[in-house]
């Protein structure tokens, strides 16, 4: 007997992979992007007494309306885009669930999708198991006329093609901390007109975004409307990765195939965290303002302790990642190390913190773009980014 060739081709997420060895390392884990701390006090009060008040049983499989409502207002605050709660939204058990969703729900085998890479290796294998086509678009490193990641316009007008269904897009963007810019936004609506295709816009880092950068809603661009579902979710914005709290919104056929999908996936979410992150989206803006600033300071701090361990990081302007150099990195017998997962391995087993070899992110024929980088998450305590600093200063590397 052996499993359907579908799920034998995934193998094991990187994520599991490297926190597993975090955790029979000891390691100080910057490797997996969840906060060592907890969101707002208020937010738990209003899970525990949703418990408490006996919403402890199946939700409505499109998510409660109380939480359905309450996203359609953050939209309107924050992007002054109009939603109806009751035909564009549904709620899912994180956004990854959302994303999966809506991969099966518009995506025909032999369809192709459009996605930046380096790219969450979930979205990969929805393509795939949706039976679409990856058309990949390189993100390159910043560079003497370039000050954050970037990507060659011909070489996004050359991966649309008559098939093209959809472009997956990221942004704020993990792993590299881009926020793509009204050009660059404007230049992907162009090509979605041209070739008549569709959005899939990852937005769950959307109030994780850092000055002077500003994150525009891809579907409030003239003409988008029609064409995207966006997703976001309640983890990244409020430090609860564990309740799984997302969802998609946009125009009712689009969300009729994410809503298809999900009543056979999921049905339903957890009922009273539902109700608690409904609180949670009508906080006042000083809320929001105040998580960001918090998160610089966070990615300043691990940014000089990565630096004083030889290892410079690329500029982030969102999400919660830094991407570092590794080519003055060097093992115990001054050797520079094979790739970003000899690196990691080494970085965790021996130096005592866990990080991400990137190359995971891309397609094969890309992942040579990955392997001089590591990924580090700073969604963590100051005492642990200085614990992790002070392990990150025994790294041994080239002299300069």
């Amino acid at each position: 007997m052996s499993i359907a060739a579908r799920a034998a081709s995934l193998g094991t997420t990187v994520f599991s992979e490297f926190t597993a060895l975090a955790q029979k390392s000891g390691a100080v884990n910057l490797g997996q992007g969840f906060p060592d701390f907890d969101g707002p006090a208020e937010i738990k009060e209003a899970a525990i007494a949703a418990i408490r008040a006996g919403e402890n049983q199946y939700a409505p499989g499109p998510g409660s309306l109380a939480l359905r409502t309450a996203i359609s207002e953050h939209a309107a605050r924050f992007y002054g885009q109009s939603l109806d709660p009751n035909s564009m939204i549904t709620v899912t058990s994180g956004a990854t669930e959302a994303l999966f969703d809506a991969l099966l729900g518009l995506v025909d085998p032999g369809d192709e999708v459009v996605v930046f890479e380096p790219f969450y290796d979930s979205y990969l294998a929805g393509i795939e198991m949706a039976g679409g086509v990856v058309r990949p678009v390189l993100l390159r490193p910043p560079d003497a006329t370039h000050e954050t990641f970037w990507f060659d316009a011909d070489e996004l007008r050359a991966a649309f093609s008559p098939r093209t269904k959809l472009v997956l897009l990221n942004t704020p963007h993990n792993p590299t901390g881009k926020v793509f810019t009204l050009a660059e936004l404007e230049l992907i609506a162009q090509l979605i007109e041209e070739h008549d295709a569709l959005a899939l816009v990852d937005e769950v880092y959307e109030h994780l975004v850092y000055a002077p950068a500003r994150h525009l809603r891809f579907a409030t661009l003239p003409g988008m409307h029609a064409r995207t579902l966006t997703i976001s979710s309640a983890g990244k914005s409020f430090s609860l990765t564990g309740w799984k709290i997302g969802w998609a919104m946009g125009p009712a056929e689009l969300r009729r195939g994410v809503q298809s999908v999900h009543q056979f996936v999921t049905f339903a979410s957890a009922a009273p965290f539902q109700t608690a992150v409904a609180a949670a989206l009508r906080l006042p803006d000083d809320y929001f303002a105040l998580v960001a600033r918090e998160f610089v300071a966070r990615r300043d701090r691990l940014a000089a302790a990565l630096a004083l361990a030889g290892l410079p990081t690329h500029r982030c302007d969102g999400a919660y990642f830094l991407l570092a150099d590794i080519s003055l990195a060097r093992d115990a017998n001054g050797a520079p190390f094979a790739d970003d997962f000899a690196f990691c391995r080494h970085l965790t087993e021996k130096i005592g913190v866990a990080a991400i070899p990137p190359s995971a992110f891309y397609t094969a024929a890309h992942a040579q773009a990955g392997r001089g980088l590591a990924r580090f998450a700073f969604c963590k305590r100051d005492a642990t980014l200085d614990e992790a600093g002070s392990r990150l200063a025994k790294l041994s590397r080239a002299t300069k």
